[in-house]
């Protein structure tokens, strides 16, 4: 099976609005092959550190706010 990351990204950028605290940052808890990406898209800041908590980047914000509502509101 092919997997399409950029799905994968999507769905956890998503998530990430879900457990969004303190404004902009949001719990950690997925895979690091996924948040480093994100990273690489310029979405959050550097997941590599001691913090329980990714933050994200206004763009990161903005997309991750776009995605949850896209996704799962009705």
């Amino acid at each position: 099976m092919e997997i399409d990351e950029d799905k994968i990204d999507d769905a956890v950028l998503a998530l990430l609005w879900l457990t969004l605290h303190d404004e902009r940052c949001a719990w950690k808890g997925f895979d690091w092959t996924t948040t480093n990406r994100l990273h690489e898209k310029g979405l959050i800041c550097d997941p590599a550190n001691k913090s329980k908590s990714l933050v994200l980047t206004d763009e990161g914000l903005r997309r991750s706010e776009e995605l949850f509502r896209r996704l799962f509101a009705r």
